[in-house]
């Protein structure tokens, strides 16, 4: 199992390192430039509400039809465009849920500024992500659980979080280092989230780090 990430870390090594800065970047300045290349033939420019807004996307979807309508749509758009223009344009790009998720975005946007508060408030990020994502919060986004809490601040440079989704749990599951579960339930997240701090301190990487060498692992890509 080492081995074989090992042998992924020095192949894509560069890129992990690119992207880690894209985000580190966009968590400090509030934006970045992301670079895809080789691997989608995309880049663009971003700022923070735009990677909510992608991570809103993401969810039961893919890395992929996120990145094409973060770019199509823009940081403008996700701030100014209707729930009717969000779900046209999320629509004609192939989602399968595109008025929920246009109404997700529309709803975030009224929060934002109270986002941004916390955001800049210094707490720890599994603080943050619980705040993001527990239903009882002032702070909730609709649609997000600890898996697009943990992608979202990942994606702004925090670098403790786990992102468990079903590239990873696949790769969990296929070396028996969690349960066959088919619920993945508050507990079992972080237990994953455990198994994966001790994998990624035996490789010497971060778990945003770690996140990336498996998903190309599995998809023979570096997104995000």
């Amino acid at each position: 199992m080492q081995d074989e990430l090992l042998l992924i870390k020095e192949k894509v090594g560069q890129y992990v390192d690119r992207r880690i800065g894209e985000f580190e970047r966009l968590g400090r300045e509030g934006r970045t430039h992301y670079d895809f290349r080789p691997f989608l033939d995309v880049d663009m420019d971003t700022d923070i509400f735009s990677e909510l807004c992608f991570c809103i996307l993401t969810a039961n979807s893919s890395a992929v039809l996120g990145i094409k309508l973060q770019k199509e749509i823009g940081p403008e758009g996700f701030m100014n465009l209707s729930v009717e223009e969000l779900t046209r344009r999320i629509a004609e790009k192939g989602h399968r849920f595109a008025r929920q998720r246009a109404e997700r975005i529309v709803k975030a946007r009224s929060k934002w500024p109270y986002l941004q508060e916390l955001l800049a408030s210094g707490r720890k990020g599994r603080e943050i992500r619980d705040l993001l994502s527990d239903p009882c919060s002032p702070y909730k986004v609709e649609g997000f659980g600890l898996k697009e809490a943990s992608h979202f601040l990942r994606n702004i440079g925090f670098k403790d979080l786990a992102i468990v989704d079903r590239h990873i749990l696949s790769y969990l599951r296929e070396r028996n280092l969690v349960p066959q579960n088919k619920t993945l339930t508050r507990r079992m997240y972080l237990q994953a989230e455990q198994v994966l701090e001790r994998v990624g301190e035996k490789l010497g990487v971060t778990l945003a780090e770690l996140d990336l060498y498996i998903f190309y692992l599995k998809t023979s890509k570096v997104l995000k």
